[in-house]
């Protein structure tokens, strides 16, 4: 028996140790707001085989991923994406949304408790402070104990804030008006860094005041609808939504570097910095894994201006292509190649502009919201005697005041199930639920489902709305999202890279798989309150 042990210690001293360089050194999750899953097969023969085309190519394309709750907005999706889990728990219900306690609607990200740092604008005044949960950066930071970096990048601020976490080393977001500058806030440090502040001193911004026209003939942009029609908006200043746009000349109308925004050059930019930030921060230079988050926020705002049927549409991610090529041969040559992992998925999709599919004779149409408030107030005066009862409509949600509706001896489930029964018989209404509902009966399918999903007990109303089909609340161009609808349910989930293997699948995923599947990968705690699984098929 001794000998069987000596030998079996032995044998066991004699096996290789596993390393942690196993790991990727850095992982990298982007995002790519308003992004339909169609737009990866539908400009397909447009793409180069370095950006959206390597992804699929080289690693695993999972076709059929959803959003699993409404409402399918830019802060719930990318909280969502890297905390695994969903509106209900992660508290981040709207990119604005109906406080309670103060009475008032705040913003997912401001913080009034912070500074702004790198520009003396209101703009820097935020922090991930109203998000409930940990993100998988967040418990990578844990296991690392701290020595694994977080950075987060964005146009927006939400979309650099949300993801990289509550334990971020930094999160910057780009500040535009007359400025164009990447800037951050005191929650994350003290002064810039020197490579932002070199990065900023360059100008960079300014180089992209030049004039937006097709990559390609625009002949040849045959995946989109015409150039000039009359579903889109355009810039101020620019009398028609056509090709070429003089950034240079529009900017003074528009915001001035807040033009580039809404171009693709606000993807290009963001680029420009997250390759910088690599080199920067040296991200994934030894072998404790770092995490780098990016969201490419110019394809939501040229979503919502022209439409998901526009020419601007199509360019925008034929160069978005493009971008995503740099940015891989910069982690092929800073980090290496095999070395790191990426995964592509976006906040939400959108809607076709529903005038245009009114004139295909598809159901479609925008809601009238006066109408509506001045029906449901008259509905109030009539049945309470007071309109006090309300206390907010926003996201589709009726707050009531649940201290009048106490002075005046009333139930507030019967006020709710009351409005309910009024809401539901208003034109383009679709669906009406109380939060009594949501909080008590156990949906497992169907759109109730994912409103249950996206219902916080304690952040949102008490009676949750939902229009018809392709009923938006919206001007009558451009595109908008939010629904539980395919068309905003349904966006790109890919992988590749160290430790994913090569594939696809039609197998149904949802968004809050993902952060399971990278805290899987990595060998950490998932996040602290992830509901996902990871996507075993993917990994190696």
């Amino acid at each position: 028996m001794k000998y069987i042990f000596s030998f079996l210690l032995v044998f066991t001293l004699s096996l290789p140790v596993v390393a942690q360089n196993d790991n990727p050194k850095l992982v990298v999750g982007i995002v790519v707001d308003q992004m339909r899953y169609d737009y990866l097969t539908r400009f397909y023969s447009k793409y180069g085989d370095g950006g959206f085309k390597r992804m699929m190519n080289e690693g695993f394309n999972c076709k059929n991923n959803h959003y699993n709750y409404v409402p399918t907005y830019t802060a719930p999706g990318h909280t969502s994406i890297y905390t695994g889990t969903t509106p209900k728990y992660h508290g981040i219900i709207g990119n604005n949304f109906y406080d309670r306690e103060i009475k008032k609607m705040v913003y997912c990200a401001g913080d009034e408790n912070v500074d702004p740092i790198g520009t003396e604008s209101k703009a820097g005044k935020m922090s991930p402070h109203r998000m409930k949960t940990t993100t998988f950066a967040d418990e990578n930071r844990l296991f690392t104990q701290m020595r694994g970096k977080t950075i987060g990048i964005s146009i927006k601020d939400r979309g650099a804030i949300l993801p990289a976490g509550h334990t971020a080393n930094a999160a910057y977001w780009f500040n535009g008006s007359d400025e164009g500058y990447f800037i951050s806030s005191s929650f994350y440090m003290n002064s810039l860094p020197k490579w932002v502040n070199k990065f900023n001193d360059s100008n960079i911004a300014e180089s992209y005041l030049k004039p937006w026209n097709t990559l390609y003939n625009i002949s040849t942009y045959t995946e989109s609808g015409s150039d000039l029609n009359d579903f889109e908006g355009t810039f101020k200043g620019k009398e028609t939504a056509t090709f070429p746009y003089d950034l240079g000349a529009l900017k003074d109308k528009n915001g001035n570097f807040d033009i580039i925004k809404g171009t693709p050059y606000g993807n290009s930019i963001v680029a420009d910095f997250a390759i910088a930030a690599i080199k920067g921060e040296a991200l994934g230079e030894d072998e404790i894994t770092d995490v780098l988050t990016v969201s490419f926020s110019s394809t939501d705002y040229v979503g919502h201006k022209f439409g998901v049927n526009s020419k601007e549409v199509e360019d925008t991610y034929i160069r978005l292509d493009k971008d995503l090529e740099r940015l891989f041969q910069a982690l092929d040559k800073e980090v290496g190649k095999g070395e790191y992992t990426v995964f592509l998925t976006a906040d939400h999709a959108a809607i076709d502009v529903p005038s245009y599919l009114q004139s295909v004779k598809i159901p479609a149409g925008y809601v009238n919201n006066s109408e509506r408030k001045k029906q449901f107030n008259a509905f109030l005066i009539d049945t309470y005697g007071t309109t006090e009862v309300l206390e907010n409509i926003s996201n589709d949600q009726i707050f009531l005041n649940r201290e009048k509706i106490k002075a005046l001896n009333l139930n507030l489930k019967d006020v709710q199930e009351a409005i309910v029964n009024e809401q539901i018989t208003y034109k383009n209404i679709y669906k009406a639920y109380t939060a009594t509902s949501m909080g008590s009966v156990n949906f497992v399918e169907g759109i109730e489902a994912l409103m249950q999903k996206g219902f916080n007990q304690k952040a949102s109303g008490d009676v949750l709305l939902l229009n018809d089909p392709a009923y938006i609340s919206y001007s009558k161009v451009g595109s908008t999202h939010g629904s539980g609808l395919n068309y905003d349910t349904h966006v790109p989930l890919l992988f590749f890279g160290k430790g994913i293997k090569k594939g696809e699948t039609f197998k149904k995923t949802e968004i809050t798989d993902i952060a399971p599947t990278m805290s899987a990968l990595i060998g950490t705690s998932f996040p602290n309150f992830s509901i996902g699984q990871p996507l075993e098929f993917v990994l190696n």
